[in-house]
């Protein structure tokens, strides 16, 4: 075999140094990669576990403990679990290096949490410190298990457990690698979470950053806790600040299309707690991302109540303009809420009426919302909800929005009169509701059309209500709306027929406007007066009545008024 040439063995030389050098820098990267991985808090775990290849030994006063603890069990321990003697037992195998002895303390808290009905002593709550930090994985499960039905069972104060400093332990048990671990430390976060100052505790502590990363969990319970407990943190606007920061407007729209109807709903209440802060809106409906506004409208079609109620919240809470409001309108939100308006749920009609009245505020919707077949679903929706102050306080409010606008003669035509006028007899006066019904249904009166309807409409009973209200005058506005409604009725044949039964209570309210302080009572009562007078039987009953004295009083009142206007007008002029 011949030699290589200088060319050639320049080339091998060179192709050595090279292997060398690549062999280097990958043994380097090798042992970086392994420090790394090394550090990692997922490995203490197992790390752990290694130096324990050895079995601990077991010392004399561990072995003496849990012996008397066996003898306490068998002797009827469980009739007084809370007793000092137990309680030394278990802090001794709760803080034992042995796992055993670990998990003897474990099972019992978890018995205890499963059939106690008292509150848990402060100082059993010293030994969960131990537990939880356990290296051993059946002890994390059952401790945590454990304090999340002592938790559930409102065994134990929540702001308790964060000052005992079980806070730290609970947040590391969410960096576990085991789902059933993740799922209670979760639980215990988020029943935590309920609490203002455990809140600013949960965000002080870091604990956000690790339950967004649970929240995208494929096991559907801890991703359930996760989100749980961040919809929880998102009553804090403090804690909003962090969730924002840490990313977790995105994680939680995302998890709006999430098969799970439960992490849907509280997804989205998470997010209509940040929609409350308008200072969130900018980030949640980034210029030319409208992905949040088209989900939360995909979620008004969710045959699940409270997911479909709760984005109603949501859009509720982010319609501030008109421009957002303008594209809630073109992603079709309309035809969505006429839908949920005929929904067999009370909270479904109440968060749907609610939206619906945000967007009836806008003039620029209002053309748009006098539809005939939404002012058709609203005059249905009072007649099967006439004694829900909520859903008619809202649907008079629309009424009355969308009756100053153009598209007046629509209401007129619709069942929202009816609807209005019968809901006068299941409200209570003292709900707000009866103002707005009356001060839209006084509003609809000015317009003849709308009277013409109303007059169609009326009954005894609904006379009777309104004359009534109208002398309710500690209720001021009802009582001004509904004497106002009789006023623009007057002179209507049959309005006249039934007004004459209460000849006498109409004298009476009368009276009280002629005297009233306000000055639009005074003129409402004298514009009533001169109306109902020219019928015979009125007239007659007016001039038997004290009515006559009290306009008397009223024109030389007047008169006083005018001399003393005039006189200041003329001192000023001077």
């Amino acid at each position: 075999m011949g030699q290589l040439c200088g060319r050639c063995m320049q080339l091998l030389q060179d192709f050595v140094a090279f292997i060398q050098r690549m062999s280097s820098d990958l043994v380097h990267g090798i042992k970086e990669c392994l420090t790394l991985i090394s550090k990692c808090s997922c490995l203490k775990q197992n790390s752990c576990k290694a130096r324990q290849l050895y079995k601990p030994i077991l010392q004399p006063h561990e072995r003496v403990t849990a012996q008397e603890f066996l003898q306490h069990i068998e002797t009827g321990f469980e009739m007084s679990p809370l007793g000092k003697d137990p309680l030394e037992a278990l802090r001794t195998l709760a803080f034992s290096e042995n796992p055993g002895l670990q998990q003897s303390a474990a099972l019992y808290y978890l018995h205890m949490s499963q059939h106690m009905n008292i509150p848990l002593p402060v100082e059993h709550l010293e030994p969960f410190y131990a537990l939880l930090r356990s290296t051993d994985l059946e002890v994390q499960q059952m401790s945590s298990l454990s304090l999340v039905n002592f938790l559930l069972e409102g065994n134990i104060d929540k702001e308790l457990v964060v000052q005992m400093g079980l806070l730290e332990p609970i947040l590391d048990l969410l960096e576990s690698e085991d789902p059933t671990v993740q799922c209670n430390s979760c639980a215990c976060t988020m029943i935590l979470a309920v609490s203002e100052s455990n809140r600013e505790a949960i965000g002080a502590a870091r604990g956000v950053t690790p339950l967004l990363s649970l929240a995208n969990s494929y096991d559907p319970r801890v991703q359930q806790n996760a989100v749980g407990a961040i919809l929880n943190l998102t009553q804090s606007e403090k804690i909003q600040q962090v969730l924002c920061k840490e990313g977790a407007l995105l994680v939680l729209a995302l998890l709006l299309e999430s098969p799970d109807s439960e992490v849907q709903y509280y997804s989205c209440a998470a997010l209509s707690n940040v929609a409350a802060n308008v200072q969130h809106h900018e980030a949640m409906l980034r210029p030319g991302n409208r992905f949040l506004l088209r989900t939360l409208t995909s979620l008004l079609s969710s045959s699940v109540d409270k997911v479909s109620s709760q984005a109603c919240v949501c859009l509720r809470n982010l319609a501030t303009s008109a421009d957002i409001q303008a594209e809630m309108v073109a992603e079709d939100v309309l035809s969505k809420l006429r839908s949920l308006l005929a929904s067999g749920s009370e909270d479904v009609c109440r968060a749907s009426i609610a939206l619906l009245w945000i967007l009836s505020q806008h003039p620029h919707n209002q053309d748009i919302l006098a539809c005939a077949e939404l002012l058709q679903s609203l005059g249905m929706l009072l007649s099967a909800h006439k004694t829900d102050p909520v859903i008619v306080g809202h649907a008079a409010c629309i009424i009355k929005n969308l009756s100053l606008s153009k598209n007046r003669q629509r209401i007129t035509e619709s069942p929202c009169v009816e609807g209005l006028l019968q809901t006068m007899l299941s409200t209570s006066i003292q709900e707000d509701s009866l103002c707005y019904v009356t001060s839209c249904l006084a509003e609809l009166a000015k317009q003849e059309g709308a009277t013409l309807r109303m007059v169609q409409w009326m009954d005894e009973p609904l006379t009777k209500c309104l004359v009534r209200l109208a002398g309710h005058l500690e209720h001021t506005e009802p009582s001004f709306h509904a004497a106002s409604i009789i006023q623009h009725m007057i002179g209507h044949e049959k309005t006249m027929l039934l007004l004459k039964c209460h000849i006498g209570d109409i004298q009476a309210y009368l009276k009280k406007f002629l005297t009233h302080q306000e000055i639009r009572f005074q003129q409402l009562g004298i514009a009533t007066f001169c109306r109902l007078r020219e019928d015979p039987e009125f007239s007659l009953a007016f001039r038997k009545s004290q009515i006559a004295k009290l306009l008397e009083q009223v024109r030389q009142q007047t008169e006083e008024t005018q001399e003393l206007l005039r006189a200041a007008i003329c001192h000023e002029d001077s």
